[in-house]
């Protein structure tokens, strides 16, 4: 397991968790400063009617991600008692305090954080999952979250794949937009998005090849959810106006560069 995990991560184990409950949990309070999420293969195609979309250079490669804010450390998706506020949320978030981490050997492993406030020796509250059956085999409840999380490994993979086949035919560059904001014009760099022209400019072959990668699916997919960039803008509108008041000092407007999520950021991958 890579060390970046091994002090927040646990592997789930009959010896470690068999007497130990979690417990789902509602609330996004933790996600609150999570500006962008990745997306992962179908996903994607209810994300656009939600979120806009845009790629980032995460570790020299592409990923496409959920954009969830206009300035670093600011969701504007999670409200103040830690309710989602947005039609989708993303298959990442969805996860906690579960993850798929892997062995030195490349196998992955279901993992769980302990310190994510949802582990606890007793059956509290109500809702509560064992980790374990009678039988000794992972709950049914367990099973099912470790379904999910496989599926999203899964898809982590096909839209890797189909990333690189938009890199290679050079249909991915800069996204720089302004926002128009009560506040003032928000311009926003750091991103990248798919070239239209260019996408249709491809030769037969080129594009056949996107095809086969799974890429068209994706490239399609974030250029129609850039109409939901003036529902962000609104949401930074209307967060900034409920954080007024006189010992709130108002977020200046100004450039803001996203270019720091290319050296890591807050993204954190298995």
């Amino acid at each position: 397991m890579s060390t970046d995990h091994q002090a927040k991560f646990q592997p789930v184990s009959p010896e470690r968790h068999a007497a130990k409950w979690w417990r789902p949990s509602s609330s996004y309070s933790w996600a609150a400063r999570e500006v962008v999420v990745p997306l992962f293969g179908p996903e994607l195609y209810r994300a656009v009617l939600a979120v806009p979309v845009a790629f980032i250079l995460q570790n020299d490669a592409f990923v496409p991600v959920a954009l969830l804010g206009l300035e670093p450390g600011v969701s504007l998706f999670v409200a103040a008692d830690g309710r989602w506020t947005g039609g989708y949320v993303p298959a990442m978030l969805r996860t906690r305090p579960f993850a798929l981490l892997p062995l030195e050997d490349g196998r992955k492993i279901l993992c769980v954080d302990e310190e994510a406030g949802q582990v606890a020796l007793r059956q509290e509250p109500p809702d509560a999952q064992p980790f374990f059956g009678e039988d000794g085999k992972l709950a049914t409840r367990l099973q099912e979250v470790l379904r999910f999380l496989s599926a999203v490994e899964e898809n982590r993979e096909l839209t890797r794949k189909a990333c690189m086949a938009l890199e290679a035919h050079k249909v991915l560059v800069p996204w720089e937009f302004t926002l128009q904001m009560e506040a003032g014009a928000r311009k926003v760099a750091g991103l990248y998005r798919i070239d239209e022209a260019a996408l249709g400019q491809l030769p037969d072959e080129a594009f056949l090849e996107l095809r086969r990668a799974g890429a068209l699916a994706v490239a399609y997919a974030q250029l129609m959810s850039m109409a939901q960039l003036p529902a962000l803008g609104q949401r930074a509108t209307a967060r900034l106006a409920a954080r007024q008041q006189p010992k709130t000092p108002v977020t200046p407007a100004g450039d803001l560069d996203l270019s720091f999520l290319e050296r890591g950021g807050t993204l954190r991958f298995s």
